[in-house]
């Protein structure tokens, strides 16, 4: 009998777990490398995140819990039961609830990233005590993945007069430039998730989902799997993610183009967006929010615009040209309003599939751009700034209030 070794990457521990079974050569085969996403684990800041937020105990549990597995079965178990209670964790820290765990701020959506890359790193090298294929491994990071992110827990309680929205959020990006990112749109669907918005209307119930910044999953259709289930079921949904510096932005249009520009993986992609049934696949998608509404209420201190611009190919014409009102007939999408990355990759899959469920006259959906969350003055150096300051907290807390500011006019003026 070998002993166990259980590892810790992000603390960079050891801890030896009891007796197990010796592992099977077809299980050491099936371990694998970890990915250029989980590897920035070993660097200083996601350690501080981790520590000064008390997510560093959550990876450590998780290793424990799936040391104990004796077969696949157990350790899908481990994988639910660990991954839903991580984002239970993050949502309930980020409404006040349950002990803060340190002194970085509640809102702060960092912590659930970070602690997520720990554990799916932990599956993607786990010497499992039995034969783990290729497959199961896998299945075993999906199952981590969907129940970490919000998107197995949606929940809307019965009554006709209770509306139902959807938000969508995203990981934060762009850490080779700055590892002390955050992403106001992953905070504020810890803020939203399964909170009640007091409307002229009546109230809104508000369910939210996170979804990673990687060109695969989105190629393998993990925006149309989580959403597929609610859509018909919703009153109005947006997806959310960061954009332009001082400024929200209704993106009017989305286009059907990757620009190639690099996810978290450090992967770009280039090309058409790959969707199901190509053929019937068109160039550009629309908004159903009540942009102008939107943009006339006063939801908060950020401006707020109703973004028309577009990135087109003309009919007939070679080379892409910028079109300030949106797309003409007959052309090829280069980018859409919200660009050529996948912020606007899943407003296009998100209204694509509302319209393919025959839902464009019926229900209000869009994307909605938030500020860049900037660093408070003098700490914008990434090499010798702090991973927190005052400025970047009231920046986050008055996007995730604005988010939910432009929800409230968005649901009174559609419903």
């Amino acid at each position: 009998m070998t002993s166990l070794r259980v590892r810790i990457g992000i603390l960079g521990l050891a801890l030896l777990a009891g007796s197990a079974a010796p592992v099977s050569p077809a299980a050491a085969e099936a371990t694998l490398s970890p990915t250029v996403e989980e590897r920035r684990l070993d660097r200083a800041v996601p350690r501080e995140i981790l520590e000064r937020s008390g997510f560093d105990a959550v990876p450590l549990r998780f290793t424990r819990a799936l040391g104990s597995a004796r077969s696949y079965a157990e350790a899908r178990k481990v994988v639910v039961r660990q991954g839903s209670a991580l984002w239970k964790r993050a949502v309930d820290r980020a409404q006040g609830r349950g002990p803060a765990g340190g002194d970085l701020s509640r809102d702060d959506d960092r912590p659930l990233y970070w602690a997520r890359l720990a554990m799916t790193r932990e599956v993607r090298t786990w010497e499992a005590p039995f034969a783990l294929t290729d497959t199961q491994r896998t299945a075993l990071l999906d199952e981590l993945e969907r129940t970490s992110r919000g998107q197995t827990a949606v929940r809307y309680p019965g009554g006709h007069r209770l509306k139902r929205v959807l938000v969508t959020g995203f990981d934060p990006f762009t850490l080779d430039r700055d590892i002390r990112i955050s992403n106001p749109s992953g905070a504020s669907a810890l803020a939203l998730d399964g909170t009640v918005i007091r409307t002229a209307n009546g109230p809104a119930r508000v369910e939210t989902v996170v979804f990673p910044v990687r060109w695969q999953d989105f190629t393998d259709r993990t925006v149309e799997r989580a959403l597929r289930p609610y859509l018909k079921r919703v009153d109005l949904f947006t997806t959310v993610s960061q954009g332009r510096v001082g400024r929200f932005d209704i993106e009017r249009t989305n286009g059907a183009w990757r620009g190639g520009f690099a996810d978290n993986d450090n992967v770009g992609v280039t090309g058409s967006v790959p969707v199901s049934d190509p053929g019937s696949q068109p160039q550009w998608t629309t908004t159903t929010l009540p942009y102008k509404a939107i943009v006339d209420a006063d939801t908060g201190r950020f401006p707020v615009y109703d973004h028309t611009s577009v990135t087109e190919i003309p009919a007939g014409a070679t080379q892409p040209v910028v079109r300030p009102d949106g797309p003409s007939p007959g052309s090829t999408a280069r980018a859409g309003g919200g660009g050529d990355y996948l912020s606007n990759e899943i407003a296009y899959r998100a209204t694509l599939l509302r319209d393919r469920l025959g839902l464009h006259d019926v229900l209000p959906g869009g994307h909605v751009h938030t500020p860049v969350l900037e660093f408070g003055t003098g700490n914008t150096d990434p090499a010798t700034g702090t991973v927190t300051d005052p400025g970047f907290v009231r920046n986050r807390l008055d996007i995730i209030a604005q988010v939910r500011g432009i929800l409230t006019v968005a649901v009174e003026k559609t419903t």
